[in-house]
């Protein structure tokens, strides 16, 4: 009696998703390209594109900050949350 395995598929390799070359990752955050020092709380064009449409704050990842620019974004987003600038939710 033979045992029933599965069978490997060949069509399983071929799957694999190839990486755009074209695609060029950023060496530095937008925030240490312009040696920004400090974060204004106040300059809403910057902190609001770091905000989804729901009022969350985007990842690292996805806004591309270096982890020290990141609190500070974090920190300006809390101080203008606080102030009334900008929503908690939306």
């Amino acid at each position: 009696m033979r045992s029933q395995g599965f069978k490997k598929s060949k069509t399983n390799t071929n799957r694999r998703k190839k990486r755009k070359d074209n695609v060029r990752e950023q060496n530095q955050c937008r925030f240490c390209r312009s040696k920004t020092k400090y974060v204004d709380y106040k300059d809403l064009e910057v902190l609001s594109k770091l905000l989804t449409h729901r009022g969350k704050i985007f990842s690292r990842k996805r806004s591309g900050n270096c982890a020290g620019c990141q609190r500070k974004v974090q920190l300006a987003i809390k101080r203008a949350r606080f102030i009334g600038l900008l929503p908690f939710t939306s």
